[in-house]
């Protein structure tokens, strides 16, 4: 008895093998099993209405030396879509607050197919636009509860900026097409990680340049 209760043990921990049975499989880590990852389905992406006297436009990091044809020809590619949601927000009447990158960058050197206008202010910081700047400041001193976050790097700005945005409780909108990294496969892993993540998984909003109303 006691020798078949041992044995029965050992095979439940993977300790002994009897002839024949087959031990359970060692779990494969990434490393293995990364020529077989699947992308996940395409997010359904929400159409939304904001209000303008509450909601701020982010223009993150749209500047000569992170989106230029050499290092990021996709953030190239969107600035007609950025200019498109940018021509729109002002129209509308909402807070447009710029970024640039401390150290390597100021205001003057934003591409001047987005540059801000006087009124428009333009915040210093790596890749959490609310660290070591007044950005929160800024928004709560104009009333803001809702944030849409454009510009680049996906993997960077967008997803830190983001990140922190929906943590100081600001509802945070991120149009898919307004956004852009090195790769696609950059770009597509840092929407997933807004519909997936722990605390704001599925809370950030993804929607299309076209798909935000005012």
């Amino acid at each position: 008895m006691r020798i078949r209760i041992l044995t029965a043990a050992l095979l439940s921990a993977g300790l002994f093998a009897m002839p024949g049975l087959a031990t359970p499989a060692t779990a494969q880590t990434i490393i293995d099993e990364w020529p077989n990852v699947k992308a996940p389905p395409a997010p359904a992406l929400t159409a939304v209405t904001v209000d303008p006297k509450t909601t701020a436009l982010l223009v993150l990091d749209l500047i000569k030396q992170t989106c230029n044809s050499d290092r990021r020809p996709r953030c190239v590619a969107s600035l007609p879509k950025e200019k498109k949601l940018l021509d729109a927000a002002r129209a509308n009447g909402l807070l447009v607050v710029y970024s640039v990158v401390s150290g390597i960058s100021t205001a003057a050197d934003i591409l001047p197919d987005v540059t801000p206008q006087a009124n428009e202010p333009v915040v210093k910081g790596e890749l959490d636009k609310f660290v070591g700047s007044d950005l929160d400041k800024i928004l709560k001193d104009e009333g803001i509860k809702t944030v849409i976050v454009a510009g680049v790097a996906s993997d960077g700005a967008i997803l830190y900026t983001g990140t922190t945005a929906f943590l100081h409780g600001y509802q945070t909108i991120i149009p898919v097409d307004g956004v852009s990294a090195s790769s696609v496969y950059t770009e597509q892993s840092i929407v997933y990680h807004f519909t997936s993540a722990p605390v704001i998984g599925g809370k950030v909003i993804l929607t299309r340049i076209d798909m935000i109303k005012f």
